[in-house]
């Protein structure tokens, strides 16, 4: 053999020999967080150049590592970095947190009317000084929510930009992207247009114009708008078909804060709640709150398990999301008259033709292996072409019905053991509908029972939902897994079933193929809810422009529409304060306001130390006088207290009121609690002279030792004739750090056989059905 074909042979054996010895580990992104923002933007980046040549060893290696300077808003980098690397660099003077890059999910015809926020009710002039910047997916420009006939130009105060392949308007008056991973799937667009639909709802939901005859292929059709239609909008870029990347939300958070935006919506976040410093959304909003800007964030999908909510830190408003009085039902009829329903979002007209019926269990494909025990199921590639062309299919499971339709199918009737009572709806690409596993039952049984079983599915109704509004099953839950002496989520807001803009080359289904176009859709999340706390805090922002995010946060929390506990277990674990009300948080009488330097004084009771958050303020703060301990004297709009099992109920919460109603005001407290733990108010009437006074008191809680116990709680309200200022009160057993959702544990399901849904559709990327993924 030739020295050329001895080394073609020996040359790969080589190679691998030299990988398996080889060290080298690949670098991956983190995030460097070193607190406040330096003095002099222009130093910034070469600072960090001359950190990362320190660690790395050549200015070349730093120069490809460095991703992202921020020091616009707050001081830090993002950096393509080794585990020793992000060690060594943990190490240095001046660094806070060390964070390795991760990916976080995207956590309205009706909905602000049903708030009791009508048209006659917006529309002042100062509402058009507000601005809404939303870290998303993006925003499709020429949708008409975003026209801007009639628009002056932005505020003075806007020093925001727009991307250079992108065009901006009097409505849209900034734009930016983020990608530090530098990667695009088929679907992506490299610029702030959207293409997954998420930013645009969004967007829309919280600021969009009024557009008329708005509907979802002929659904819900009305008058859809925005909660400040007049607000101008930013958008930033974070998110993309594979989700959001850390790095980029603290970009976008500190490029936001300098272009001056009034209120940040955030409807994404991560599985669980991390440390604060640890956390780039807590990160960001830190910042937002200390330049006067409120963060509105969503509370996550991830319910109704306990100690699911995430995005918890005190100075953001976290959302949870509730249902409003329509939902979406499509009727069936099968062949002997039965009439049956189900709840989906289902606007293909049948015209009331009936189609022949089967059972998916019948109609398996036996070519590629499949077996009835798929075929019920209705999976792609499972069902044969041969049976399933022409008919309707009853499937044993919720799926996005892709596969009848790629089978030829007319539509599918799904039954599924773990939906038993949905409390929202999907869309699909075909006719279909969800019925209750009972109903299920009658619909196999007159299948077997009939020679030439039919049926048809009819275009959904919206139908009055008395109900209203519940917290949704899918919104995270309480209590607080950071710091259980904070009450989350703080409020709730619609959730289910919003219709709002949508982008028109996006899904507009749960299915990720669905080639039709809309540029108005249907969909449930609390992304939907976070961006109506958004537009509900312009409102207020717009009538009280010099007022702090505390302030503006206090006045949704406390004068929030009571929900009835009987109809949710979890209490306020599941909607604290209770539902946004626009209206009334204009004028809330009294407000808990609360300064930066009472949030240094939480973080100090919290554990974290001087030097720290001296990076982290970048002033002279200090916890040298501070013990750790409970967080019960931050002027908190809410009251929790968790107990150890077996301990006595005790707390002495402290509190401070500011005047914002009638100068010469008299409020007096009433307190409703189960009587078996005992609330003392003092003084339990304030007495105020003049605007602007503050008036400081207690709250004493005690009850008996207590063990296991769930959530109990009440209300502590002041009134003066003329507001309520109503602020609840819980009371449990929790041992703090306790297992963060224990629905995460595998032994929660034992399947034998995984099914994944092909990514696109947004509600598989939102977290919402991935308990519907795996069968057995």
């Amino acid at each position: 053999m030739s020295k050329g074909g001895v080394i073609f042979l020996l040359y790969p054996l080589l190679l691998s020999a030299l990988v398996l010895n080889c060290q080298c580990e690949e670098r991956k992104l983190h995030i460097v967080y070193m607190g406040n923002k330096p003095e002099g933007d222009a130093s910034v980046a070469s600072a960090h150049h001359s950190m990362l040549h320190k660690v790395l060893g050549s200015p070349s290696s730093a120069k490809e590592s460095l991703v992202h300077s921020y020091g616009r808003s707050f001081n830090g980098f993002a950096a393509k970095l080794t585990k020793e690397e992000a060690t060594k660099i943990s190490g240095m003077q001046g660094v806070v947190s060390v964070i390795p890059n991760r990916q976080y999910k995207l956590h309205t015809t009706r909905s602000w009317n049903f708030l009791n926020l009508t048209v006659n009710k917006v529309g002042a002039p100062q509402e058009s000084n507000v601005i809404i910047g939303l870290l998303d997916t993006g925003i499709w420009p020429e949708h008409p929510s975003f026209n801007d006939t009639g628009y002056g130009p932005p505020p003075a105060k806007w020093k925001g930009t727009c991307s250079a392949n992108f065009t901006c308007s009097n409505k849209i008056i900034g734009a930016r992207y983020y990608n530090s991973d530098g990667e695009y799937y088929e679907t992506d667009i490299p610029s702030p247009r959207d293409s997954e639909g998420h930013g645009t709802h969004t967007s829309s939901t919280a600021g969009g114009n009024e557009v008329s005859n708005a509907s979802y292929f002929g659904l819900a059709e009305g008058l859809a708008r925005g909660g400040v239609p007049s607000a101008r909008i930013a958008v930033y870029k974070v998110c993309w078909s594979f989700g959001c990347g850390l790095a980029d939300i603290l970009k976008a958070f500190d490029d936001a804060i300098a272009d001056g935006v009034d209120i940040i919506s955030v409807s994404l976040g991560g599985d669980e709640p991390d440390d604060y410093f640890d956390d780039p959304i807590a990160i960001g909003s830190f910042h937002a709150m200390r330049n006067g800007i409120l963060t509105s964030n969503s509370a996550g999908n991830s319910g109704p398990f306990p100690v699911s909510a995430s995005n918890v830190a005190p100075w953001s408003l976290t959302v949870a999301a509730s249902t409003i009085d329509r939902k979406f039902v499509a009727r069936l009829q099968l062949g002997n008259g039965l009439i049956l329903t189900g709840i989906s979002i289902n606007n293909f007209d049948l015209n009331g033709t009936s189609y022949p019926l089967i059972w998916g269990g019948s109609a398996a494909n036996y070519t590629i292996g499949s077996s009835s025990d798929y075929s019920k199921y209705c999976l792609p590639g499972a069902m044969s072409t041969d049976i399933v062309a022409g008919k309707i299919v009853f499937c044993e499971a919720l799926y996005d019905g892709s596969g009848i339709l790629l089978a030829n199918g007319i539509g599918t009737i799904m039954a599924d053991v773990l939906v038993v009572d949905p409390d929202f709806a999907f869309s699909f690409p075909l006719p279909a509908t969800l019925i209750s596993p009972e109903d299920g039952h009658k619909v196999l049984d007159y299948i077997r029972s009939t020679d030439y079983p039919t049926a048809t599915i009819f275009v959904s109704d919206a139908w009055e939902d008395a109900m209203a509004p519940i917290v949704v099953s899918f919104s995270s839950r309480g209590p607080n897994a950071i710091t259980p002496d904070i009450l989350k989520p703080d409020i709730t807001a619609p959730g289910v079933d919003i219709l709002a803009g949508w982008s028109p080359i996006a899904p507009p289904s749960i299915y990720y193929d669905d080639k039709r176009s809309t540029l108005f859709n249907i969909i449930s999340g609390t992304s939907m809810s976070c961006p109506h706390a958004s537009g509900a805090a312009a409102y207020v922002k717009a009538v009280h422009p010099n007022w702090s995010p505390a302030a503006i946060k206090s006045a949704l929390m406390t004068t929030a529409h009571v929900l009835d506990p009987r109809k949710q277990p979890d209490l306020e674990f599941a909607y604290g304060s209770g539902q946004i009300n626009p209206v009334a948080a204009r004028d809330p009488g009294l407000i808990f306001d609360i300064s930066e330097s009472d949030y240094i004084n939480f973080l100090c009771k919290q554990g974290y130390n001087t030097s720290t958050l001296r990076l982290v303020t970048g002033d002279n703060s200090t916890c040298t006088s501070t013990t750790p301990g409970r967080a019960w004297d931050l002027n908190y709009p809410s009251f929790s207290l968790y107990v150890l099992d077996g301990q006595k109920i005790s707390a002495t919460f402290t509190r401070t009121v500011t005047n914002v109603g009638a100068a010469n005001s008299t409020y007096t407290a009433s307190v409703f609690m189960p009587t078996t733990i005992s609330v003392t108010v003092a003084p339990s009437v304030l007495t105020f002279s003049s605007v602007g006074q503050t008036i400081s008191f207690t709250v004493s809680v005690d009850g008996p030792s207590i063990s296991q116990q769930p959530i109990t709680s009440g209300a502590i309200t002041w009134t003066d004739g003329n507001h309520v200022v109503r602020t609840p009160l819980a009371v449990y057993n929790y041992i703090p750090g306790a297992p963060y959702n224990l629905e995460s544990d595998t032994s929660y399901t034992t399947p034998t056989k995984k099914t994944v849904f092909k990514s696109s559709s947004i509600y598989h990327k939102n977290g919402i059905m991935r308990h519907l993924k795996t069968r057995p």
